[in-house]
């Protein structure tokens, strides 16, 4: 095994321009605690794309180095240089999350070594990567990277999800990009236990995707009967609780105005505040970036909107609860948290221009998968 380590890099100049790179680095001495993994498979995330792409401007994108070591450049527009002040100057890893094969093992990690393990923390996108043992997640026998690459960010978020809705005393759920990868996984988990749940897509193959599911309330954005459709499903399921994934334009206010008016439907007496009923938007997605945009005027005085992140929400729950979402996920790996992929790309075809564009487009249903090892023995 080389003690080299070819990593995916991406650096934002004070100059205004995005340089992704690969990297050779030196792989560091283990410690006692700490595992060597051989990284095959790690997705590519809305997360990830927000660390990699930043807010550059891909039209001017520009495509250079070697075929066996390419660079991608692109101008950051003015306006969003503040957005990404922070990180200026910083040749940064990318990668939340990926699984691979563990090749070295410190001395009290030893039972660790030939399984093939989950990671999550960042720099994912390498061909190796040093990780805590104890940050491991040992996938179940027969499991493939491949199948284990997205078991941390999509799953718990759908399982944090609903763990927020039963925390802040909401009894069912409304979900925006309904169709995605985790909107699917959300949709078996209601399913699973019992939860109403709210799916709102944009289009009526992806309606069909969820129906085919299982899925009972689903509602196209872009039909002509679209408020009427999402009212009375709401009014059905008593959602009170929504998770957008789009986060920006109407949308967000439509579910609330939807929320307000199926309360109001079983209402006996006028109030000029509207109802007293608390209605909860969480955005945490960012597939629309324009501002959010709230018309007071049809959803009453008890709503928030808010943004929501699950690195934090896990932080606010403990040790011991995030376990026992991770126990889940690993035992429903092939099932309710069962991920699939529209291709899988190595390193170098990552940095190609045409490529970048296909993973970025940010499709419902598409997803892709690095293997930072492709082609390698």
């Amino acid at each position: 095994m080389s003690n080299t380590n070819l990593q995916l890099r991406s650096l934002i100049t004070a100059g205004g321009e995005l340089q992704l790179s690969l990297r050779q680095s030196q792989i560091p001495e283990l410690a006692a605690d700490e595992v060597l993994i051989r990284v095959l498979a790690s997705p590519i995330n809305p997360s990830d794309l927000g660390l990699l792409l930043g807010p550059a401007d891909l039209s001017t994108a520009r495509a250079g180095g070697t075929p066996d070591s390419p660079t991608l450049t692109a101008k950051i527009p003015p306006q969003s240089m503040n957005s990404v002040a922070q990180r200026i100057d910083q040749s940064m890893m990318v990668g939340n999350e990926g699984a691979g094969v563990v090749v070295k093992a410190g001395a009290d990690a030893q039972k660790l070594l030939g399984k093939t393990v989950a990671a999550l923390g960042g720099g994912m996108y390498a061909q190796y990567r040093v990780a805590k043992a104890a940050a491991c997640l040992v996938l179940p026998e027969g499991t493939t990277p491949a199948e284990g690459a997205s078991c941390f960010v999509n799953p718990l978020t759908a399982l944090s999800m609903v763990e927020t809705m039963r925390r802040e005393n909401h009894t069912a759920l409304v979900h925006t990009a309904a169709a995605s990868n985790l909107g699917q996984m959300l949709n078996k988990i209601c399913l699973k236990d019992g939860i109403a749940l709210v799916n709102i897509v944009r289009s009526d193959e992806q309606a069909a995707t969820l129906r085919a599911q299982g899925a009972e309330h689903v509602c196209n954005s872009t039909s002509s009967n679209f408020m009427q459709e999402l009212t009375d499903a709401i009014a059905t399921t008593g959602a009170t609780l929504a998770f957008d994934a789009v986060g920006g334009g109407k949308l967000a206010n439509q579910i609330l105005i939807c929320m307000e008016a199926a309360i109001l439907r079983k209402s006996t007496s006028y109030n000029r505040y509207g109802s007293p009923v608390h209605k909860q938007v969480y955005a945490y997605g960012v597939l629309d970036t324009r501002p959010i945009e709230i018309d007071r005027s049809e959803v009453g005085m008890a709503w928030s909107v808010g943004g929501w992140l699950l690195t934090w929400f896990l932080e606010k729950i403990g040790p011991q609860a995030t376990q026992k979402l991770r126990e889940r996920v690993a035992s429903e790996l092939k099932t309710t948290f069962a991920s699939h992929y529209t291709a899988e790309i190595s390193l170098i075809e990552a940095l190609q221009l045409e490529v970048i564009k296909a993973y970025n487009r940010r499709a419902t249903g598409e997803k892709y998968l690095i293997n930072p090892n492709k082609g390698e023995q």
